[in-house]
């Protein structure tokens, strides 16, 4: 027996050689063969996949919070990078794949409460994985993965994707922005009529990591509380198979935008959004004026049946609605809005999917969560494309909330405040072509009623957010 292995292993050793593919030194390994050597037939799918688009992003973030008095203080830099491809079209089809990495260089101990309140970073916290705060090195998100099919007026995508509505939006303030998976269609029924809409099975919400069903991706940020003043016992205890969503925009001219989307989800919530926004050109000038509303109501139970555990209140609905009006000249835009979110109910949306779409809306703060809500907002903004500081923006807020103790209309405990911003980004040319940047600086300060209890202050109220972000896209 062991002669005959011996043999068979001397003659497997000699003859294998004829028949395995033998490659030279001066080859290219096989899974990375390179450009064909023959020109390439343009309609195969060989052509499809080396004529296809690739784009890179590099990204550094550094965000600090200062907090009154002796309430700890936050600061984190994060580094990252991506790459994106995307196929030419093949018989009107298109696959794209897209990833991205990053890491933690540097901290607060992000996992340590601050010994006061109990309570973690908000912000820094939220440029990593929420989920696990003390991981510094290994984080990656394969964020796209979708095939897309070209119509005629529009385009149809399965898959894992990127998707901007009033609802549901990247909200990209963190080092990534909230993905979703799911069907979307996005089509021009004509000129003036544009249809969007889909089903959406799972997330992959910003400052995580991984992809989440979509009842799973709720809770994912704080849960606040229920309306009695307990703490909410949603998360991990509802159901969502999906959620749907549809929209009609419409331009009857040049001039007016008309959008209503419709936001179902089973069993839990539905939330309708109406916005028109219209401008008039005058001399040197243009003068847009816009208004929205927004109306939500519970479905069945609204999540749950144990009203402990529900994401809103069985029956529970709100009411918001807004205006705007605007002054844009060549390079200043002056803009007046007004929110108003009324006593009928919280406004809710999970805070995993989306920013808040209101006129009034700044960043690195939002009302969701909160009914009895007033919001002013001035903002100004220079447009001013021939300098490498094409935009620098400043905006005062003014938001009156409804009491810290009144848990029926205050989720989160947010007193009323003033906020203000002051946003400058830079875009280099020449010898730095494809660097640009931003420099946010944020002040919160409260005028509600804090009942020196400081859990109703920090991150929240009497503090200044700092954020420099660089990005370099190729």
């Amino acid at each position: 027996m062991n002669k005959i292995f011996y043999f068979s292993f001397i003659l497997l050793f000699w003859i294998e050689p004829y028949f395995a593919q033998h490659h030279e030194l001066s080859d290219q390994p096989v899974m990375w063969k390179g450009k064909p050597q023959d020109v390439l037939d343009s309609t195969s799918l060989l052509y499809a996949f080396k004529t296809g688009s690739t784009a890179g992003h590099f990204r550094y973030y550094f965000s600090q919070t200062t907090n009154e008095g002796a309430l700890s203080d936050y600061y984190a830099n994060a580094i990252g990078g991506g790459l994106r491809f995307e196929t030419n079209s093949f018989h009107h089809f298109q696959f794209a794949v897209s990833g991205f990495y990053f890491f933690n260089i540097g901290s607060s101990i992000l996992h340590n409460p601050d010994p006061i309140t109990g309570v973690l970073s908000r912000y820094e916290t939220g440029l990593f994985d929420i989920e696990n705060p003390d991981n510094h090195k290994d984080m990656d998100r394969l964020e796209e993965l979708y095939l897309k099919y070209n119509l005629k007026r529009g385009k149809v995508l399965i898959g894992r994707q990127l998707i901007n509505t009033p609802l549901i939006n990247i909200q990209d303030g963190r080092m990534r922005g909230t993905g979703v998976e799911g069907i979307w269609l996005d089509h021009k029924i004509q000129k003036s009529i544009r249809f969007q809409g889909g089903l959406i099975t799972a997330f992959s919400p910003r400052s995580t990591t991984k992809w989440f069903k979509g009842a799973e991706s709720i809770g994912l940020y704080s849960q606040g509380l229920n309306p009695d003043g307990t703490p909410s016992q949603f998360q991990g205890n509802l159901e969502l198979p999906f959620v749907g969503v549809g929209s009609f925009t419409w331009n009857p001219t040049k001039d007016i935008e008309y959008q209503a989307w419709d936001y179902h989800l089973p069993a839990i919530l539905n939330s309708t959004f109406h916005q028109i926004v219209a401008q008039k050109h005058l001399h040197k000038l243009t003068w847009s004026n816009g208004a929205q509303f927004i109306r939500q109501w519970a479905l069945a139970d609204g999540g749950n049946a144990d009203q402990s555990m529900t994401y809103i209140s069985k029956g529970a609905k709100s009411l918001t609605f807004g205006f705007r009006s605007e002054l844009q000249f060549e390079k200043w835009h002056y803009s007046l809005n007004y929110n108003r979110i009324t006593a009928e109910g919280r406004y809710l949306f999970p805070r995993e999917w989306g920013r808040d779409p209101f006129f009034t809306f700044l960043p690195r703060e939002r009302n969701e969560g909160f009914g009895d809500v007033h919001a002013i907002v001035l903002k100004v903004k220079n447009q001013n494309n021939a300098s490498d500081f094409k935009k620098s923006s400043f905006a005062l807020g003014y938001v009156q909330m409804p009491d810290v103790k009144n848990y029926a209309l205050n989720k989160y405990g947010l007193p009323s405040y003033l906020q203000a911003n002051l946003d400058v980004r830079f875009q280099l040319s020449k010898l730095m072509q494809g660097l640009e940047g931003q420099l946010l600086f944020v002040c919160k300060y409260a005028i509600g009623e804090l009942y020196d209890n400081p859990k109703y202050q920090i991150n929240k109220v009497n503090m200044l957010l700092t954020n420099f972000v660089l990005n370099y896209h190729f």
